[in-house]
């Protein structure tokens, strides 16, 4: 398993629309065999700061996931509304291991 946290801070007048194309997003996401799951939260005290928290059965399949046409889509519609580029960090499930997913 492979789980990437993506970070995003969203300019405040593009909170809206940001959630709405990354559900977009997400629905087709989920829709993917190679991922296990695609969470997309925000913060409780700052609407403007999300993270999607994504869980990939394999390394590949989140290498697949960035070749879909609805993550260019998304990528390409929610750039301008981003403060500052997002951040991305890779974990290692530790538990529940592989099997319990």
């Amino acid at each position: 398993m492979l789980i990437v946290h993506v970070h995003v801070r969203v300019k405040p007048e593009s909170v809206a629309d940001f959630r709405q194309a990354t559900i977009e997003n997400a629905r087709s996401s989920v829709q993917e065999p190679g991922i296990a799951r695609f969470d997309v939260i925000e913060q409780q005290d700052d609407a403007t700061r999300f993270v999607l928290v994504e869980v990939y059965r394999t390394p590949e399949a989140a290498a697949a996931h960035r070749e879909t046409a609805h993550y260019a889509k998304w990528r390409d519609a929610v750039a301008p509304m981003m403060v500052e580029p997002r951040q991305r960090t890779q974990y290692n499930a530790v538990f529940p291991d592989v099997q319990g997913w």
